[in-house]
């Protein structure tokens, strides 16, 4: 069976979010999915597909990068983790100093969009680091 075989449901989900620069490679034996979405909503269906066959989301041949494009400065987001707190970090890095935590449902402000993955926040109490931007919605 094919990577896109595996996760075509995955694929679907992109494909029916109506991402922007879509890409679906494989490569080296893991499936790559690249595109930029218009809302969080969007980057959402295509996680949440991933999660219907992966619950724990640890499979390590398909690498999904979604981005929510044109997001402000100054946006505000909402914390959308399952049950735990949202870690902040010192730098764009799981390997970085947790510096403070956002619970779930709580409000951040966007300071910028370092990248497609990590996102520069700051919380209501002036707590300012960069947390995984799959567990934002704006």
């Amino acid at each position: 069976m094919s990577l896109q075989d595996k996760y075509a449901s995955v694929v679907s989900a992109a494909q029916s979010a109506g991402l922007s620069d879509l890409s679906v490679q494989e490569q080296d034996g893991v499936l790559y999915i690249t595109g930029k979405a218009s809302n969080s909503a969007s980057k959402d269906a295509v996680w949440n597909a991933l999660g219907a066959i992966d619950s724990s989301y640890t499979a390590t041949d398909i690498n999904i990068d979604v981005q929510v494009s044109g997001l402000e400065a100054g946006t505000s987001l909402t914390v959308a983790t399952e049950d735990s707190n949202l870690n902040i970090r010192q730098a764009p890095s799981t390997e970085a100093a947790v510096v403070g935590k956002a619970a779930k449902g709580e409000v951040v402000t966007l300071v910028e969009q370092s990248s497609d993955d990590w996102w520069k926040i700051k919380t209501k109490d002036g707590e300012e680091g960069y947390a995984y931007s799959r567990y934002l919605k704006a």
